[in-house]
């Protein structure tokens, strides 16, 4: 499980958050694809995680010393397939997706950005797979080293369900032309948090959304200071690099983003702001 949500997070709904309890889902369009944003959870982050965080900067940008942080998935809907990209830990998503009028086994495939537990813990229930027929896709760096480098048992329990219908895949290079791994789904390395660490493209109609998983957790101050890393990433300073590069791919090249990590409706568009970066929410 990822240290920082177990021990970082204080998961649930923050009182005087500024969110309402019924902002879980936010549509948005990418061409003729739907792309919906499920939150599981909302809390606070500690900034004891922030690798290299002063208190000026702290106070400059945290709001009293904290920062919002949530737990999110996304789900994509097209003409022709369903996709979920990570599934949290696995607590209201299946509610959001009855709201949607998505049922579980109507999913045709599961991207999974990184296994850490809060991005792949709603794959199975007492061994079973509770996406029945989806067919599950990781970086195969990611799998190597959690299963074999660094055994994560929690990783290998989620995944065995699917059996033959976990695929691996090697992720392109972000500004390369990557082959898609479904139609409209391009995976792009990121590694860094992980050694697997995986972003996802989606493109329709010649509109572009970058998923980027967990390349942000304290968007109130990684967002300005991109430099600054959290103790749960795995190579934190590779982290910062990835980290910075994307910021500036999706700023030159004007493409929307979505994280994980942030805050409702978790999605947007990034523009550069003195010596660092701000996220515009899409509304």
């Amino acid at each position: 499980m990822k240290h920082g949500l177990l021990y970082g997070l204080l998961l649930g709904a923050v009182a005087g958050s500024g969110f309402a309890a019924d902002n879980n889902i936010f549509s948005y369009k990418v061409g003729g694809l739907e792309v919906y944003t499920l939150v599981e959870n909302r809390g606070l982050g500690r900034p004891d995680v922030l690798i290299g965080l002063d208190k000026a900067a702290l106070d400059k940008y945290g709001r009293g010393g904290n920062y919002q942080s949530e737990t999110n998935t996304f789900l994509i809907k097209g003409p022709n397939q369903i996709v979920l990209v990570d599934t949290g830990f696995g607590t209201t998503l299946f509610e959001s997706l009855k709201t949607l009028g998505v049922s579980p086994d109507s999913i045709d495939a599961v991207l999974i950005t990184h296994l850490h537990g809060d991005h792949f813990s709603g794959l199975q229930k007492d061994g079973k797979a509770l996406f029945p027929r989806a067919k599950v896709y990781l970086a195969r760096q990611e799998r190597d080293y959690w299963t074999r480098t660094n055994v994560n048992p929690g990783a290998a329990a989620a995944l065995a369900p699917y059996g033959s219908k976990v695929e691996t895949f090697l992720p392109g290079e972000l500004g390369s032309k990557p082959e898609e791994l479904l139609p409209g789904i391009t995976p792009i390395a990121a590694f860094g948090h992980t050694p697997g660490h995986t972003l996802f493209m989606v493109e329709s109609s010649g509109q572009k959304l970058l998923i980027w998983g967990d390349l942000m957790h304290a968007e109130l101050i990684q967002f300005p200071l991109p430099g600054i890393s959290v103790t749960y990433d795995t190579d934190p300073a590779a982290a910062a690099v990835v980290r910075r590069r994307v910021l500036e791919y999706v700023v030159a090249n004007n493409i929307p983003i979505a994280g994980m990590h942030l805050v409702y409706p978790a999605v947007g568009r990034v523009s550069r702001e003195e010596s660092g970066y701000k996220l515009t929410r899409a509304e």
